[in-house]
């Protein structure tokens, strides 16, 4: 499978979506950060998946400004929305999806400090997702994300993918550090990225990945 990771500026109207995915029209899945669009554009992301053949993963947010996850089919149907864990509770269900032969698990952002809880066994996943809205705030956070993202792909041996948007900081305390990663199932490095906001394209199966 070919995952194309995109680390996007905030936007409108999906430009660099939009773009990405007719540039790379073989790819098998986007990857997006959390809230990179709303729900005005849902149909919008559902026509590029069947007009490109791919599956996209992000999320969104809705009409009341809440953040929901998203995993949208090659044939534009919606797997999996939900709304993002609310602060101090437990992870909201449902954090897996089937897609034909593959097995999700969803971490919305800050969802990926609960833990495992809610994931399916090893067995079943293939990859877990975490889009994440802005970059880190701290060298400290930045190190504290990636490595519970190493430890949760160590418990469900499934492969963990992981970014966030190019610029914005959390709660505009004007610090943003870019994010973009990827562990295997036994916690190795792929790729761990900070400050380099460039499109990757990883192959799965081989565990390589190139810029686009």
């Amino acid at each position: 499978m070919n995952v194309l990771i995109g680390q996007p500026k905030m936007e409108r109207n999906l430009e660099q979506l939009k773009l990405e995915i007719e540039s790379n029209p073989t790819v098998d899945l986007i990857l997006y950060p959390e809230g990179y669009c709303t729900h005005t554009e849902l149909d919008v992301l559902s026509n590029l998946a069947i007009k490109f053949n791919t599956s996209i993963v992000l999320g969104y947010r809705d009409d009341t400004n809440i953040d929901r996850v998203l995993i949208i089919n090659k044939k534009g149907e919606t797997l999996l929305t939900r709304r993002k864990t609310p602060e101090n509770e437990l992870l909201f269900m449902p954090s897996n999806v089937t897609d034909g032969s593959e097995e999700y698990g969803y971490l919305l952002c800050r969802e990926i400090f609960m833990g495992s809880e809610g994931l399916k066994t090893h067995e079943q996943l293939s990859i877990i997702f975490n889009p994440i809205g802005v970059g880190m705030f701290s060298e400290e956070q930045f190190t504290e994300w990636s490595e519970e993202a190493r430890k949760i792909a160590m418990e469900r041996k499934a492969m963990i993918i992981g970014t966030s948007h190019a610029d914005g900081s959390y709660r505009n305390c004007g610090i943003s550090i870019p994010i973009a990663y990827c562990f295997d199932e036994n916690g190795e490095e792929v790729f761990l990225s900070k400050n380099d906001t460039r499109t990757r394209v990883l192959e799965t199966d081989s565990r390589v990945t190139t810029f686009v």
